[in-house]
């Protein structure tokens, strides 16, 4: 580290991902949605790191010229010997500063960054890898902009964020060359944990058995581990976006994490609860024009009595948990021999919908993108045939109206009659009419999946459809559609863009083997939309663990840790048959219920997550900064940040719920409190977004939230199981560290946000 000592009050902040105004998974959704609250915080003195695409960079960045000297001067001298870069705005809400460097510009270089990582970390690296070249590239030219530019500013502390492993490279190599830069790590998913899952390993009851080389090595991806793992031992702040992935990176990475830094959205609320209420109808209404043409021929349900449930999200067949959805749908009957006889157990939500007499007709979509060619005819003569009705409806209403206002005006009030009915329909209009009736037959049933897939044959959705025969009959109570590609307005058969379509929606189902967030669950609820998950994806543990009955306030948590797969599909069968037997006006009441949830996800309250994070890397770099020099907070007036000491442990920690029960902001995720057993007060009189009396207004019954305790999180997992206290630092030193940037964190959030 420098002998300088900088000034580590006003950080300047680096965050670098590899979806950084490059669209490509979930990890653009949560860099992009964060940004307001980040650069509320450090202003201009954030700036993103990204590749360079220029595909995507022209409609993404207004390019600028840097007003820092210091980083001019840097990307000057860069650019001299051949480094491409894009510095500018990122056009987005928040406007952040945003530096794109070409790793096509330094290709010429791989063979001896290659080379250099092997002497300098000893991580391997095959010839013919595509992705680990381009984050070799990267990482290079990341490590080289930030030892240049720290080399020549001097006077404040630098803090670098870095996400998942293609943008992690950099860690190692700024720590093997002694850069001045704090880095925090954050892992989304470990690497590994996909390979395993994906290969139908029972994972969560054999994470400590692993032998993490020889899986990585014999799945191929040992070099791209060792990325990983080196890049999470070499941060300063190791941190997470759960606690089920905080558990598997302790055995994968073999490093326990520093805290969890939950995803959040930017929440919008509505001024009154009816307006997102109003969103639903009207998107539902566009759902009902596909379905009207989808199911043209068939089309004998009442669409009053049906419900829309939909999976999302890339295709992870089992890891996504579509295998289980698709059969707690289509299952039907279970045969058990046990010597004597056959137990027969009748399971499955079609069968029950049947077997009840009832109503209802639950329409199942599956909206994963794959592979496909175009298409179907199918899908496109039904939106067609339909069209061509409704505009020859239109049409016969408008001359058909004529006629009446002709018939009623020449009345002059005085023998005033009704024309008769036959003369309602001219013969013209009756024969336009039959013909576009005639058009509807339709000799096959509703097509499952509305493209023609590139392997149709090998399809895993289609194979399981196939073999539990749920094809749309009109039997069926249960109707399936498969949508294999990105919704958009555009598209010719279901002109949605994804937000609008998860409005008009009644349920998402999102039964999950492996989810480490799960974002897909976390927009259904800041939308108003009931949804299903588990206790193994992160978003369900985390709902779980605030809310005392959260399948009360439309989050249903399907148990997939401590029960039998069997077990598993029947819960969920019985969560989707609860949540069709209610009335519209339980749905209307649950949708209320959801979208009250939605501030537990707001970026505002999660956002202190990730500053405290950057304050606590800030403190294991520069301890004399925080501390003084005689090692005391404080003493120092040159260090002292006007921080709260801590109380003595005779003084009762600060109320941590309000009157209605509703959790506070340090309730949501703490870092290292449960891991390093600090026993800090995130809290200090923050005010939680509705007031007592709105709330009362709005929804009559109480918030449940859970009181928070150390014995029951570690069994609920709210902190990774087998957790010690961290030998980096001791907890005295910490608990202060802890306390401290909380309540200057609170404090700064309540005057940028307008608390």
């Amino acid at each position: 580290m420098s002998e300088n000592k900088r000034d580590v009050k006003n950080s300047l902040l680096f965050e670098c991902a590899w979806e950084v105004a490059n669209k490509v998974g979930g990890i653009y959704t949560v860099i992009k949605t964060k940004v307001p609250v980040t650069v509320s915080e450090y202003g201009d003195r954030y700036c993103l790191i990204g590749p360079l695409s220029y595909k995507t960079a022209p409609m993404e960045v207004e390019q600028q010229e840097p007003k820092d000297p210091h980083l001019a001067s840097t990307l000057e001298s860069m650019r001299n010997v051949g480094v491409k870069a894009l510095y500018g705005r990122w056009l987005i809400e928040g406007a952040p500063h945003v530096l794109l460097f070409d790793t096509g510009s330094q290709y010429s270089r791989l063979d001896e960054w290659k080379g250099d990582l092997w002497n300098l970390a000893g991580i391997p690296t095959p010839p013919n890898d595509h992705e680990t070249n381009e984050t070799i590239v990267f990482g290079y030219i990341v490590a080289w902009f930030l030892g240049e530019y720290v080399a020549r500013q001097l006077g404040t502390a630098v803090v670098a964020h870095f996400h998942e492993w293609q943008a992690g490279l950099a860690i190692p190599l700024l720590r093997k060359r002694h850069v001045d830069v704090t880095t925090v790590f954050t892992t989304h998913a470990t690497l590994l944990g996909r390979y395993l899952c994906a290969g139908s390993v029972d994972f969560y009851n054999n994470l400590q058995y692993f032998d993490v080389d020889h899986e990585a090595g014999k799945r191929g991806i040992y070099h791209r581990y060792c990325i990983e793992r080196s890049s999470a031992h070499c941060a300063d702040v190791f941190t997470t976006v759960s606690h089920i992935t905080a558990y598997e990176a302790e055995h994968l990475l073999k490093r326990k994490p520093d805290g969890v830094l939950p995803n959040g959205l930017n929440v919008v609320k509505f001024q009154a609860m009816h307006e997102f209420q109003n969103l639903h109808a009207t998107a539902k209404s566009k759902i009902n024009e596909f379905v009207r043409g989808h199911f043209y021929g068939h089309y004998d349900f009442d669409l009053d009595n049906t419900l829309y449930f939909f999976t999302a999200g890339r295709y992870e067949y089992r890891n996504k948990g579509v295998d289980m959805f698709i059969e707690a749908l289509a299952r039907t009957l279970i045969v058990i021999f046990d010597g004597i006889g056959a137990d027969i157990r009748f399971s499955g939500l079609n069968y029950r919908l049947k077997r009840s007499n009832s109503k209802t007709t639950v329409v199942a979509f599956i909206i994963m993108p794959a592979a496909t060619h175009s298409y179907t005819i199918e899908a496109l003569k039904g939106q067609a045939v339909v069209k061509q009705l409704r505009d020859t409806v239109s049409e016969i209403q408008n001359r058909l109206g004529t006629r009446l206002f002709e018939h009623a005006i020449r009345s002059n009030g005085d023998h005033a009659t009704l024309p008769a009915p036959e003369k309602f329909l001219s013969e013209e209009d009756k024969v336009l009419l039959k013909r576009r009736i005639f058009a509807l037959k339709r000799n096959a049933l509703p097509p499952i999946t509305t493209h023609n897939m590139a392997d149709d044959a090998n399809d895993p959705i289609l194979n399981q459809i196939r073999r539990v025969q749920l094809f749309n009959s009109e039997a069926d109570r249960v109707k399936i559609v498969f949508h294999p590609d990105f919704l958009n307005s555009s598209n010719p058969i279901l002109g949605l863009d994804y937000e609008e379509f998860v409005r008009g929606c009644h349920l998402g189902v999102f039964p999950s083997y492996y989810e480490p967030w799960g974002y897909t669950p976390a927009e259904c609820t800041v939308m108003g939309i009931p949804s299903i998950t588990t206790n193994l994806s992160g978003f369900g543990c985390f709902m779980q663990d605030l809310i005392e009955r959260p399948q009360d306030e439309g989050c249903y948590i399907v148990d997939r840790r401590s029960q039998s797969v069997e077990d598993t599909v029947n819960q969920l069968t019985d969560n989707m048959f609860t949540f069709s037997n209610k009335t519209r006006r339980q749905r209307i009441n649950q949708r209320n219920r959801v979208e009250r949830l939605s501030p537990l996800l707001d970026w505002k309250n999660l956002g202190i997550e990730y500053s405290k994070a950057r304050q606590l890397a800030l403190r294991r770099a520069y301890p004399d900064s925080f501390y003084g020099v005689s090692g005391l907070e404080g003493e120092d007036e040159e260090f002292d940040f006007g921080m709260e000491r801590m109380m003595p442990n005779s003084v009762p920690a600060s109320p941590r719920f309000r009157m209605s029960g509703i959790a506070t902001p340090g309730d949501i995720g703490t870092l290292t409190e449960e891991m390093q057993a600090l026993g800090t007060s995130d809290y200090r009189g923050q005010a939680w977004g509705l007031t007592e009396e709105d709330e009362e207004e709005g929804y009559p019954f109480p918030l449940v939230m859970k009181v928070r305790s150390r014995a029951s999180s570690v069994v609920s997992g709210a902190s990774t199981p087998g957790g010690g206290r961290s030998k980096s630092l001791s907890e005295v030193d910490l608990r202060k560290a802890d306390a401290a940037l909380s309540h200057n964190n609170t404090k700064t959030w309540n005057n940028q946000q307008g608390f």
